[in-house]
């Protein structure tokens, strides 16, 4: 340990951070008996953002049936009355927007794992390679205590992962963001339960930020710079998470190890090392601030959202989270935590999306399981061998879940018929609880533009007729639009198409009980009407196979770059430069799109970035860049589509361009201008 640490020790606070690591490692090793979690909290709300930003209008007193929401007045009155109370009882599903509810959403926004720990660490080896405990730890001990929003962590010596040669010296560009003084990344969960020592994922790793210059957090925005496909790719076992790539066993040739497959077969898996270079390779391919959360198979990567949620349902990039509690944001919350933290659970849905039998599905996960514990051994079946190694037995999957009424089928309130839940807490309690926060969430000030020059911008957004679809106070009319209107990359918009014959109707059980849950529960049916039903079917490419896009809110766009779903739309600060006419033009094209900017680790600029938003001709050169990178081509990322222009060729002048994007930049906690729409 001595010679571990004397290249830190002549600086007190290094040494100090990278011994925490070290004695965090030893005490893993030392105790079979201790249960921790080290040392993550959620923040002082003074050392974030939070205080000075405008809280939404979320009532206190309101509450939430299953969707409906109810105002404190009507609640109030309602509960004057017998009936009132039985409508507002948590036994027909209503939920009541408390602030103990919303401090244990924020609890649980940066603590709560529902144990994808053991699925990350022991399955995947997230800490097995070059990123492990002590590089990462010595990394975090060079900053000093200084923050940082990308954690670099050096190669000690060459490795080729995914066809990729990294160097020893290599600084890798991990995107993991560290507050000012603090000792483990944002949104990682560090936990020891006897030997073992793992890190789970929490929702803070992708929806909040440090900002480097005051170290203080972001809360809500998105990670735009994690590198989670990077991370993924230098795990020992990454072949784990290839549904979400467009890799599929059945096209790679077999290796030597056996199973049973789902008809009792023996047969050969394929082979292990094959399958790990070539999901490596997609994932290597994947933006920074970008993942998958598709369960088709295909390679889809889409921007980490905000978390700025409130009234700005349905909730994914597709709108598919449209129903249920907080209209959809509990579904998508539940979505983060199921198969994709933990894809053991989606083997009921994997024969219909890809045409993998669950057995073969599974074995290719499990062959290759960092620890040992969990590694499929020689021939047995899958599944079957889950069940005995499985941390949380009697449930589906590894995660902490519940099982819904119709299980294995899911339904558009959880896909997977299945709701991540901790035992011992009340149904959807955290779920529900890490929405209510959220939806407290606003972006910090900005320091705009004048007056007349953001008054200027929303008559122009008016006139453009942005207001059509961006209306109302948080920009959104709540409706998904057709892939074949919009013009977005197609690929994601129908990454759901193939889901809805594993759909039934949706129920859930009432959010008064504990889990595990008592036997025979009343089942209480999830409304389908608080969303139209066209919405709901272009969600799901039903009736129109292009699928469609959701209406993004427009909160936070100063925070929030690059933009559209797959981030395609950039630029740097330096790409562009005015022309004569007032204008701005192409001065770098190399700094153009997302192949531009987030591909080379130079940070888009907002308001650049909003130029190539609804300047066709700076579009043209960004779509052209993106097109031209090979990466981007693998993972369906170009930025093409929302083909609304204010520009010359719309009749728009450079003035009317630029008042637009000074107030597009301008929509933060408390805009200076609104539209008249909006008045």
């Amino acid at each position: 340990m001595k010679a571990l640490l004397e290249p830190f020790s002549k600086d007190g606070w290094r040494g100090r951070s990278l011994l925490a690591f070290v004695l965090l490692i030893v005490i893993g090793i030392a105790g079979y008996f201790l249960e921790l979690s080290f040392p993550t909290r959620p923040p002082k709300l003074e050392n974030t953002f939070t205080p000075l930003s405008q809280p939404t209008t979320q009532e206190l007193g309101a509450y939430d049936i299953l969707g409906k929401t109810v105002s404190k007045a009507e609640a109030d009155e309602l509960l004057q009355t017998e009936r009132g109370k039985i409508e507002l009882a948590s036994e027909n599903g209503a939920i009541a927007i408390t602030q103990d509810l919303i401090e244990q959403g924020r609890d649980s926004f940066y603590r709560e794992t529902f144990g994808n720990e053991y699925f990350f660490t022991d399955v995947v080896g997230i800490l097995d390679g070059q990123i492990n405990l002590i590089s990462i730890g010595k990394a975090i001990a060079a900053l000093g205590g200084k923050p940082t929003t990308n954690l670099q962590i050096p190669i000690e010596k060459d490795v080729t992962i995914g066809g990729h040669t990294f160097k020893a010296g290599t600084l890798l560009d991990t995107g993991l963001d560290i507050a000012k003084g603090s000792l483990v990344p944002l949104g990682i969960e560090m936990r020891k339960q006897g030997a073992k020592l793992r890190a789970g994922i929490t929702c803070a790793a992708c929806h909040a930020t440090v900002d480097p210059s005051t170290g203080k957090i972001l809360e809500g925005a998105p990670n735009v710079d994690l590198d989670t496909g990077l991370l993924q790719a230098f795990a020992s076992n990454s072949a784990a998470m290839f549904r979400q790539t467009g890799v599929n066993p059945k096209t790679l040739p077999t290796g030597d190890r056996t199973y049973i497959n789902a008809v009792g077969q023996e047969t050969n898996l394929v082979d292990r090392q094959a399958m790990e270079d070539a999901v490596d390779a997609q994932l290597l391919a994947w933006s920074p601030g970008n993942f998958d959360s598709s369960p088709d198979n295909q390679n889809n990567p889409s921007q980490n959202p905000s978390s700025y949620t409130f009234q700005t349902f349905p909730y994914g990039w597709s709108g598919f989270a449209s129903i249920g509690w907080f209209h959809g944001l509990t579904t998508l919350n539940n979505n983060v935590h199921a198969v994709n933290s933990d894809p053991t659970t989606g083997t009921y849905t994997i024969p219909y999306l890809s045409g993998i039998d669950r057995e073969t599905y599974l074995g290719t996960m499990l062959q290759g399981a960092s620890d040992r514990r969990f590694r499929l051994p020689d021939g047995a079946k899958p599944t079957e061998f889950l069940e005995k190694v499985d941390p949380t037995p009697g449930t589906p999957g590894m995660n902490e879940v519940v099982k819904l009424p119709g299980h294995p089928k899911g339904s558009i309130f959880m896909l997977d018929g299945l709701m991540a839940n901790s035992p011992g807490k009340p149904l959807a309690y955290e779920l529900n609880g890490m929405s209510a926060y959220q939806n407290t969430l606003s972006p910090p000030p900005y320091q705009s533009a004048d007056a007349e020059t953001l008054e200027r911008g929303a008559t122009i957004f008016e006139k453009a007729n942005c207001a059509t679809c961006h209306s109302g106070r948080y920009f959104t009319n709540h409706h998904v639009i057709s892939q074949t209107e919009i013009q977005g990359q197609p690929s994601r918009a129908s990454a759901l198409a193939k889901l809805p014959p594993t759909l039934i109707a949706p129920e859930t059980y009432p959010p008064n009980l504990r889990v595990p849950l008592p036997i025979d529960p009343n089942v209480l049916p999830v409304p389908v009407d608080i969303t139209p039903q066209e919405d709901r079917e272009l969600a799901f490419a039903i009736n129109d196979p292009a699928g469609g896009y959701k209406v993004q809110n427009l909160i936070g766009l100063a925070v929030t770059a690059p933009y559209l779903h797959d981030g395609g739309v950039a630029a740097s600060k330096d790409a562009l430069e005015q022309d004569s006419d007032g204008f701005y033009k192409v001065a770098d094209p190399t700094q153009m799109g997302l192949a531009g900017t987030w591909m080379q680790r130079l940070a888009p600029d907002p308001e650049a970035s909003l130029r190539v938003l609804v300047d066709r001709k700076l579009r043209e050169v960004a779509v052209a860049q993106n097109r031209a990178n090979h990466d981007l081509q693998l993972t369906n990322g170009d930025g093409s589509g929302h083909h609304y222009w204010v520009d010359q060729q719309a009749g728009f002048t450079s003035n009317d361009q630029s008042a637009l994007v000074q107030f597009l930049l301008s929509i933060d906690d408390d805009p200076a201008v609104l539209p008249s729409n909006v008045q």
